[in-house]
């Protein structure tokens, strides 16, 4: 008769790694189920007309011809669609579920067209130019910073800027601005209006370029 086989060794090692993650479980579970809910979703967008602009400025007759250079760079963080606001020095945190409804990538070289033209008289043209359009000037345009300030309850943009002459025959015009606009407020829709007032505010010092 053959003695009988000796019981298989347990594997010790892997039911404590199974005891010692069942409490980190059970706790993330817990937290869980205690959280609250998630804020509802606020959809924002740019107004389409900034506060103030058509009493302040009266549409001239139209100039020379504009051609606005795609794209317009933002910072990389403006391509999601949350509403960033400041945390601590140099956090961002969304302003609960206030969400862009349409990409600011979008929004913003459109709106800037927009005010532009009301500035010029005729909007910047876009590629593809259609026949017998030979624009006098291309505009460059890149925004480096445009957040929610520190306070909460304004907007900062920063921007640099050219104007060339396509046939080369003249230097480019440089151009730059660093500005605040204030906010009524610190809820996402004051904030978002203070957004398109900075735009309106830089398409207002472009159009001032020499």
């Amino acid at each position: 008769m053959h003695p009988l086989p000796h019981p298989l060794p347990q594997p010790q090692a892997g039911r404590r790694a199974v005891a010692v993650g069942l409490p980190a479980l059970l706790v993330a579970l817990l937290a869980a189920g205690c959280a609250g809910p998630l804020p509802p979703v606020q959809w924002l967008r740019l107004p389409a007309e900034p506060a103030g602009a058509a009493a302040a400025v009266a549409r001239p007759a139209a100039g020379p011809a504009w051609q606005l250079m795609a794209p317009v760079p933002l910072p990389g963080h403006l391509d999601r669609d949350a509403l960033l606001v400041p945390q601590g020095q140099a956090g961002l945190q969304p302003l609960g579920g206030a969400r862009w409804a349409e990409p600011l990538r979008d929004a913003v070289p459109r709106l800037l067209r927009q005010d532009l033209g009301r500035l010029l008289g005729a909007p910047p043209w876009t590629a593809p130019l259609p026949p017998g359009v030979r624009p006098a000037r291309q505009l460059r345009l890149e925004i480096s910073v445009l957040d929610v300030g520190a306070d909460g309850r304004s907007v900062r943009l920063q921007a640099r800027w050219s104007l060339a002459d396509p046939s080369g025959t003249t230097a480019p015009q440089l151009g730059e601005a660093a500005f605040i606009t204030n906010a009524s407020g610190a809820d996402a829709d004051a904030l978002a209006v203070a957004h398109r007032q900075a735009l309106w505010q830089l398409a207002q010092r472009i159009a001032a370029t020499p």
